[in-house]
């Protein structure tokens, strides 16, 4: 006589305990900020003129960025390859003239800013 046992194993499903990563991307923008790496430049661009000085209106239907920009942070610079780092000439708060394309968008609450490369920035303008 053979006899066979056979297990029911219990299976349960359990929860995955959330890890900081997981939370990380679920909080409110209020808690959250953007530090740039290498050479990347954070960059809120301008509210594009409505009016010229003269007063005359300008149409709404012109669909191009404003290329000037006020710079928000900075990141540390380029290493090159002896391991030299490269600041950036830039500082929050500098006004920038900025390419009309490029930059990646990056949403922050309500503020949409963009960041470039620090050779991707045209100039930057003096008071």
């Amino acid at each position: 006589e053979i006899t066979t046992q056979t297990a029911n194993p219990v299976t349960t499903a359990t929860a995955p305990t959330p890890t900081a990563t997981s939370i990380m991307f679920r909080t409110r923008a209020l808690f959250r900020s953007l530090a740039p790496m290498g050479d990347r430049v954070l960059v809120r661009r301008g509210v594009k003129e409505t009016q010229t000085a003269g007063g005359i209106i300008l149409p709404a239907s012109d669909n191009s960025k404003p290329n000037e920009g006020e710079v928000v942070a900075v990141g540390p610079g380029q290493t090159d390859v002896n391991g030299t780092l490269h600041p950036i000439d830039l500082k929050a708060g500098d006004k920038v003239l900025l390419p009309e394309y490029g930059g990646s968008a990056v949403k922050i609450g309500d503020d949409e800013l963009h960041l470039f490369r620090a050779d991707d920035i045209l100039g930057k303008w003096s008071d």
